[in-house]
């Protein structure tokens, strides 16, 4: 099935120029066509229309999978959160009581996985070591991709952003014909709004054409 995302603005990539009332074109898999809405929605009237509000970019990339998701816990909400709290705990002290199983380890990382989709995040790097952390990202549809040099200066953390002076530093790959369909809509006008506003703007979250995010 084909269909079409538009947004007000599509960012295809580090470098590419923004085009106002962009459209990516995705048949199956795969990016079809990329270019203005009028041409493409002209050229494919019968494709499915999805229309978003804000900036449609690629997707993005976080660093340090390994110290987010098998060195963090994430409380189950509502069921932990009146214990626990609601924020992420880290570090040996915090950890040290929670009778930490390779199960439920791995019911914390889908959780994780769950807000990096709400964050337009595609692809995280790290060395997974725990089997069931493993199989959570991969069932995601999380690319996992292994430790890189090129780590922003900051903690690992969940915010794309975190470390970025733009927020092109944050895309996963560009927009272009046969290129895999991963990309994100966030609701603000531009890049530079998108860096100052942070990525829990996002309203969708589109991995290998599946739609894994959509906010409520």
């Amino acid at each position: 099935m084909l269909t079409l995302h538009t947004a007000d603005l599509l960012l295809a990539g580090p470098g590419a120029a923004p085009l106002p009332g962009g459209a990516v074109l995705v048949e199956g898999d795969r990016i079809s066509r990329v270019g203005p809405y009028e041409e493409l929605g002209a050229a494919w009237p019968h494709a499915r229309l999805r229309r978003w509000p804000g900036v449609l970019t690629p997707g993005l990339l976080v660093h340090g999978a390994d110290a987010l998701l098998e060195r963090t816990y994430y409380p189950d909400d509502p069921y932990e959160t009146a214990e626990l709290g609601a924020e992420p705990l880290s570090g040996a002290e915090a950890l040290a009581g929670l009778a930490m199983t390779e199960s439920r380890w791995g019911n914390s990382a889908r959780r994780a996985t769950q807000k990096l989709l709400a964050r337009g995040v595609v692809a995280v790097t790290g060395r997974l070591t725990v089997p069931a952390v493993r199989t959570a990202v991969i069932r995601s549809g999380l690319t996992l991709l292994p430790p890189t040099a090129a780590v922003p200066p900051a903690p690992p953390s969940l915010d794309p952003f975190a470390g970025r002076d733009t927020a092109e530093q944050a895309f996963f790959g560009t927009l272009e014909p046969n290129a895999p369909a991963r990309f994100a809509v966030f609701a603000s006008p531009d890049a530079e709004a998108l860096l100052e506003q942070g990525a829990t703007t996002c309203v969708a979250t589109v991995i290998t054409g599946r739609l894994l995010h959509r906010r409520r």
